[in-house]
């Protein structure tokens, strides 16, 4: 590493090896070459003067880049495409006369960096997918643990553990979903011309409409796609772009609300993520459990969230058939999103291997509320057992009010429930009184719910993906 200039954080300190590869100049470039063999060899097929000594030269030479002739090429022509054009001729004489033959620039850079997406898509499925195996896991393990639920982070009536991390895999699921579409309709640019007229190609075939038609379906077919963009000007809608940069904006999102809860209970101690035997959670506080990894998850999805306007702006910009001014933005925003998600994905799928729950703390701040909560059940059972239900109330809003009193003036413990099995009042239903306030009682469908979200949503998604599934390697932290 050259200390001396500036380092990507991206690649340098985050992003794991396959999404760094995807975006690299060597996959960049070896697509060029693949994408102008294909060419070569689908014109051939359909009766352009193309020999088999060309098509050899071509298909030895698609790994082998001269990295420091195409920057010296590049300083001659001012052109990146050009450049490599004739880098790849200087390996492949024979074949210089037909390499890029019909085509315009962005056959080879459209058609790659759709390339790169699809493939950066089918890395950031299998993450993701790791993400919702552990969730599922999760949800299924602690769908019965009462915990205290929080509308407007104040204390709410109870869910349960499971129930809540089933709403953060709710949302990973929709995330996939989305992706699941834009994977599959990501459409190829494959061979347009210029303006998107394909009038060389038709002057290639001799004005032979079937000839370009099958070509462009060909190549694109050759590479991979099934879709073929219908009409496009120079360059392939941006729109596309963007609704790619807004599913990868998606996932940010579920990731931030996810670990932005597992922030705020660990503050609670009530569930943290992982922590390194040796990890130091602060240079001065030795004591310091810092929830860095989820802290780096919400950083880092707050960039990606701000990714898709860019794109929407790049969208909108581009005049008629193109404009360059898309290019310089597109080589930062494009690999920039799927780094950025492939590490958020790989952070999440760390931190929902290894969450730890404390039963213990979160019992304890469910029986600090729900006295309060078991109230009404209280009353209404001794009532029913012959008491008078306005003289009950009373008795129960006097309690209610001196325990929250000395909760918050003295700090002490809630004794409401001690103070109402003391009052003659409840005398009748004393020894029922602790049955009455089981924290199993007050969490509704939250298990069945679970279960059935389980088994009727999740399940089904990892069975048909459960050769695709992966395992995140080493985590950097």
């Amino acid at each position: 590493m050259d200390y001396s200039v500036y380092q990507n954080p991206l690649t340098g300190r985050y992003a794991g090896p396959e999404m760094s590869f995807n975006w690299s100049p060597q996959k960049k470039h070896s697509t060029w070459r693949k994408l102008w063999l294909t060419l070569a060899t689908e014109e051939k097929a359909l009766g352009l003067d193309i020999s088999e000594q060309q098509i050899a030269q071509m298909a030895a030479h698609l790994d082998d880049i001269d990295f420091e002739t195409a920057a010296i090429k590049e300083k001659e022509f001012r052109h990146d495409v050009m450049s490599h054009i004739h880098t790849f001729g200087l390996k492949c004489p024979a074949a210089m006369p037909i390499i890029h033959l019909g085509a315009t620039s962005c056959y080879v850079t459209d058609n790659t960096e759709l390339i790169q997406m699809r493939d950066g898509m089918e890395i950031i499925r299998k993450k993701l997918l790791e993400v919702i195996r552990n969730l599922a896991g999760f949800v299924r393990e602690y769908k019965d643990m009462p915990a205290l639920g929080f509308t407007h982070y104040q204390p709410a009536q109870l869910t349960t553990v499971g129930k809540r991390f089933a709403l953060y895999l709710q949302d990973f699921v929709m995330d996939f979903e989305r992706l699941e579409y834009e994977m599959a309709n990501i459409p190829f640019r494959s061979i347009k011309g210029t303006t998107g007229t394909q009038a060389s190609f038709l002057a290639l075939f001799n004005g032979d409409h079937e000839k370009v038609k099958t070509l462009e379906k060909r190549v694109a077919s050759a590479m991979g796609f099934e879709n073929v963009i219908n009409v496009s000007g120079q360059t392939y809608t941006r729109k596309v772009d963007y609704n790619i940069l807004a599913a990868l904006s998606g996932l940010a999102q579920s990731a931030y609300k996810m670990c932005g809860d597992i922030r705020l209970l660990a503050n609670l101690r009530e569930i943290e993520e992982p922590f390194g035997k040796s990890q130091v959670g602060s240079s001065a506080m030795a004591y310091k459990r810092n929830p860095m990894r989820s802290e780096r998850v919400c950083s880092l999805s707050r960039y990606l969230m701000s990714l898709p306007i860019n794109g929407a702006h790049t969208h909108s910009s581009q005049w008629f058939e193109r404009t360059l001014d898309d290019s310089a933005n597109r080589r930062l925003v494009l690999p920039e999103a799927f780094l950025t998600a492939d590490i958020i994905l790989s952070t999440v799928a760390n931190v929902t291997s290894g969450l730890q729950v404390w039963p213990n703390v979160i019992a304890r701040r469910v029986m600090e509320e729900l006295p309060f909560m078991a109230t009404e059940n209280i009353l209404m059972a001794a009532v029913k057992a012959g008491g008078d239900r306005q003289e009950l109330h009373e008795a129960v809003r006097v309690h209610s009010m001196e325990a929250a009193r000395r909760i918050k003036e003295e700090g002490a413990a809630n004794d409401l429930i001690e103070r109402i099995k003391n009052d003659e009042h409840f005398a009748v239903i004393k020894e029922r009184i602790d049955e009455l306030i089981d924290a199993r009682e007050f969490i509704g469908r939250a298990p069945e719910q679970c279960i059935d979200f389980l088994n009727e949503k999740i399940m089904p998604v990892l069975e048909k993906y459960k050769d695709v599934v992966s395992d995140t390697g080493e985590l950097q932290v």
